[in-house]
């Protein structure tokens, strides 16, 4: 069975193509969710506007779904709380400059 850390380290893999660094790291994963299993991820976007959106769901279910034990993945998007730079990891605050 798929553990949170197993979660979020196949997370790693979903990159931002605009700022070229990963939604762990950029503080974008608000949750994750795990019931048997399924496997439920709430992530935000940089700006609700962001046209990547049906991407980053697409490689989230994409890399979850690969973890051993995984049957099903979901995902939602929130702007609740809206994200800032402050979420963001301190090797992605470093590499953007914040």
């Amino acid at each position: 069975m798929a553990t949170v850390e197993d979660v979020e380290a196949a997370l790693a893999n979903v990159i931002d193509p605009e700022l070229g660094l990963d939604f762990v790291e950029l503080g974008l994963i608000y949750g994750i969710e795990i019931e048997g299993g399924h496997v439920q991820v709430t992530y935000s976007l940089t700006t609700p506007g962001c046209p990547i959106g049906p991407q980053v769901e697409s490689q989230i279910e994409e890399f979850v779904q690969e973890l051993e034990g995984v049957e099903s993945v979901g995902s939602e998007v929130t702007f609740i709380p809206p994200w800032t730079p402050e979420k963001m990891s301190e090797d992605a605050k470093f590499a953007l400059g914040f």
